[in-house]
């Protein structure tokens, strides 16, 4: 089991930047690569970014790439979505994911991750 909390989300101007952090509690943190997703209202889940288990690699998806940036401290129990340069677009709930699967890539889909966090709201205003 794992559980996480989430935090950081609220409302920003275009343009501006938030870091939205999640932080694990149960297994050993070390064990599971992370991904962020979010969900605007009336719109499917969709993939943000994942990380793996060291922090090593990353991935994202094309709407955010160079503008987001993931990161981990394990020592913290932590990983970190930083956002820059936010749009209207990127709004809605954020949440986090752990995927135990072992040999695998980091993955953009939402069934691969196991163990979801509660969400917190990213409202960017024009």
């Amino acid at each position: 089991q794992v559980q996480f909390v989430e935090s950081g989300g609220g409302l920003v101007q275009a343009g501006g930047s938030l870091r939205l952090s999640c932080t694990a509690s149960g297994r050993s943190f070390n064990d599971y690569a992370m991904g962020w997703f979010r969900q605007a209202p009336g719109k499917e889940r969709e993939f943000v970014g994942g990380i793996n288990r060291s922090g090593s690699s990353t991935l994202y998806a094309d709407s955010v790439n160079g503008r987001f940036t993931i990161s981990r401290d394990n020592a913290k129990n932590t990983v970190y979505l930083q956002m820059n340069s936010l749009k209207p677009e990127d709004t809605a709930v954020y949440y986090c994911a752990a995927d135990f699967r072992v040999g695998w890539g980091i993955s953009r889909s939402s069934s691969a991750y196991d163990y979801w966090g509660q969400g917190t709201q990213v409202t960017v205003s024009s």
